[in-house]
């Protein structure tokens, strides 16, 4: 299977495929799935090993955002019937980030909606990451907190972030269908305040909102071209009451490819399993733990995830480890060229689910290939009522 040895050689010495070559995984048929993960995960235990590292994410403020982003259970005109909160305290923030921690999560992922940060909100953030600071000196802490103005990422840096999520989510050329308060530029325009402040750099997709395989291609390249140190993976979650309700596009087999492709595009890159997960892979979760080596512990921002201790239980009976807090998550050379020792316990990896959706032969056609259309899981699809936000203990 030439195309698969070719992306395996490639992989390993960290070159960038071709368009036609990444095209060409998203078309592969069902019967080549094993071979597909078999490829791919070589690449992944090379760079990674059978470590996965677990975050956590923390929803600071939920709801009532002033944005369309049409997958978003939180947007402008959303009734979806969400938790709804303004912000958190810093000490409630750190009490639900010790549940993550608890659990074996060693980042935490702090998130707010909104266009962006006030000043006075930034302020609020860095208050909340010394909170949690001080009762846990080793957490790494990511925040996601929309469009930054100039200056709010050193101050994020000052007070002791050790890296930023903003998603690209979708290919420059459809951005616009799915949202239209705020351009693609000015989400790439956050990826370079983040990386010129000296975070660590995390930005990632959403995939099943009806894109074809070439916009899948255009975003992932785009992120190489970005050089993020962890480019995480949601799959839409299409919540009623947003644009998106009815897009149920993927299968279990279609969310393997595409975690196969963006190994093979970003192989020494923290790939993370983000929202929609539960969704959308169902059984095949533990498959994806070979091309991904990282993923969300517990409940997402609106959402329902699988529960802690069956995290766990996945990852051990795949035959994968949890990283442990003293662990470099990246590979040395990346760990050691990036700003602040990118990768370390002090600034690696990133968050990953801004907005929520917190979504033949090998050698197949490189042409785009319609998605197999999945039967709606509505069933799968679960507001969050604990945690963050409620007085109910969270899912970690």
């Amino acid at each position: 299977m030439d195309l698969l040895n070719t992306l395996v050689d490639k992989g390993l010495r960290r070159e960038t495929p071709t368009r036609e070559e990444a095209l060409a995984v998203l078309a592969t048929s069902d019967d080549d799935l094993l071979d597909v993960v078999a490829a791919a995960g070589k690449v992944r235990r090379h760079w990674f090993g059978r470590r996965v590292k677990l975050n956590y994410l923390v929803n600071l403020k939920s709801g009532l955002c002033p944005e369309d982003c049409s997958y978003c259970s939180q947007r402008l005109g959303s009734t979806a019937g969400i938790l709804k909160y303004t912000w958190l305290k810093p000490d409630q923030a750190s009490e639900a980030a010790a549940a993550g921690l608890a659990g074996g999560a060693k980042r935490v992922c702090l998130v707010a909606s909104g266009r962006g940060p006030t000043d006075r909100d930034v302020d609020r953030v860095s208050d909340t990451i010394k909170a949690i600071k001080d009762r846990h000196e080793d957490v790494e802490v990511c925040a996601c907190l929309g469009l930054l103005s100039d200056g709010q990422a050193e101050r994020l840096r000052a007070a002791g972030a050790d890296a930023y999520n903003h998603n690209l989510n979708t290919s420059e050329a459809t951005y616009g269908d799915i949202t239209t308060t705020h351009t693609y530029a000015d989400r790439v325009d956050t990826v370079h305040k983040a990386h010129a402040a000296g975070l660590s750099a995390c930005s990632g997709l959403i995939a099943g909102m009806g894109e074809r395989d070439e916009d899948l291609v255009d975003v992932v390249f785009a992120l190489r071209e970005l050089d993020p140190d962890s480019v995480p993976v949601n799959f839409l979650i299409p919540f009623e009451g947003t644009p998106l309700a009815k897009e149920w596009n993927l299968t279990p087999q279609r969310c393997v490819r595409i975690l196969a492709m963006v190994r093979f595009v970003c192989p020494d890159v923290e790939v993370r399993i983000a929202g929609g997960r539960e969704v959308h892979l169902r059984s095949l979760q533990p498959l994806a733990l070979h091309l991904a080596n990282s993923i969300f512990l517990g409940d997402y921002l609106t959402s329902e995830g699988q529960a802690g201790k069956a995290d766990l239980e996945m990852i051990a009976d795949a035959g994968f480890e949890v990283e442990g807090a003293d662990e470099v998550t990246l590979p040395e050379h990346r760990a050691a060229a990036g700003p602040g020792g990118c990768g370390s316990h002090a600034a690696a990896g990133g968050c990953g689910s801004d907005g929520e959706p917190a979504g033949g032969g090998v050698c197949g056609t490189a042409e785009a290939s319609a998605p197999a259309s999945a039967e709606p899981r509505t069933d799968l699809v679960a507001v969050r009522r604990r945690g963050a936000g409620t007085d109910l203990a969270p899912n970690a």
